[in-house]
């Protein structure tokens, strides 16, 4: 069972916790990872942008590769777009599994692969009014290498 959403919306971590193993004895750990916009500097706001059809069907194709290589019981990613400011919610993963170590890579994995392959794009808009678009970082790609 996998749940994607993108949203402008803020979500609820516990809620998003408690949908995905609700009525589940079977489960025996569930890790997740909440990303929050940080106020580096002068960061005013951060503009995420997608193309709806391609991100859904990129993120698809991470959970498949996800549960293809974990024995998993649920992957849930809620990630936003909109006007974003500093310490609102922005991407929600998790994954549910028997066992912690399952749910804890999965989670990670999913996690790099929205980083580096999931079609957003991100402004971030400064005080004054400036702005620029968000490169790729090398670090980030360095991280999704592990997978491979």
């Amino acid at each position: 069972m996998s749940d994607i959403r993108i949203q402008k919306e803020d979500f609820d971590v516990s809620a998003e916790i408690a949908a995905l193993s609700e009525g589940r004895i079977d489960i025996g750990a569930v890790a997740s990872f909440t990303g929050k916009v940080r106020g580096d500097g002068d960061l005013m706001a951060l503009h995420l942008e997608h193309y709806p059809a391609m991100t859904v069907r990129e993120i698809e194709t991470h959970i498949a590769e996800a549960n293809a290589r974990w024995p998993l019981m649920g992957v849930r990613v809620v990630h936003r777009v909109g006007r974003l400011q500093p310490g609102d919610n922005i991407v929600f993963v998790a994954a549910a599994s028997a066992h912690r170590k399952d749910a804890f890579e999965a989670a990670d994995f999913l996690m790099d692969y929205l980083k580096t392959r999931a079609p957003f794009w991100k402004f971030e808009e400064r005080a004054g009014g400036d702005g620029d678009w968000v490169a790729a970082r090398t670090s980030d790609d360095d991280s999704v290498k592990r997978w491979r």
